[in-house]
């Protein structure tokens, strides 16, 4: 009997300490069905953001596609313009050339001359094209012209000279 009443008593102090354990067990296995609104609503937050930012990296892409292509259409459109400009240099090399030899036989048909009529022809032309031929003349021939050129020309082909240009 004392055994009965021993399994008794433990029943009677056991029985509300399961019962409360059962209560919390309860408890929190409704919590992890039905988490606590905090948790639900910094999920929804979470996700929200998330998107957001996927939104930004994708918008972010295209523009750098866009700046890509347009990079690639100014590398090409530079590649043009120095293609143009290398054709320019060539031109404007070419020409310089031929005038150089324009001039140069010129010259010698104004070696052929005495000086007085050279330097009487050479007041007759526009002055920058005199002094471009003083200019390719050798020091022989334009010391004698200069007396027989208009003197501000000679001035000017001069001050030019000693200014470098």
């Amino acid at each position: 009997m004392k055994k009965l009443i021993g399994v008794l008593v433990l029943l009677l102090v056991a029985l509300p300490l399961l019962w409360t354990e059962r209560d919390i067990f309860s408890a929190q296995a409704a919590e992890v069905k039905n988490p606590p609104r905090s948790l639900s609503s910094e999920s929804a937050a979470l996700e929200a953001k998330r998107q957001q930012l996927a939104q930004k990296e994708a918008a972010l892409a295209a523009k750098e596609a866009a700046l890509n292509q347009l990079s690639a259409k100014l590398d090409a459109r530079v590649a043009e313009l120095n293609a143009a400009k290398k054709g320019i240099e060539e031109s404007l090399t070419a020409k310089k050339k031929q005038d150089d030899e324009r001039y140069k036989k010129m010259i010698k048909i104004y070696k052929g001359l005495k000086p007085e009529e050279a330097g009487n022809l050479l007041n007759k032309l526009d002055e920058k094209m005199v002094i471009q031929m003083l200019n390719q003349m050798d020091q022989k021939t334009a010391v004698k012209l200069i007396p027989f050129i208009n003197q501000p020309r000679v001035l000017e082909w001069t001050r030019l000279n000693l200014a470098g240009q």
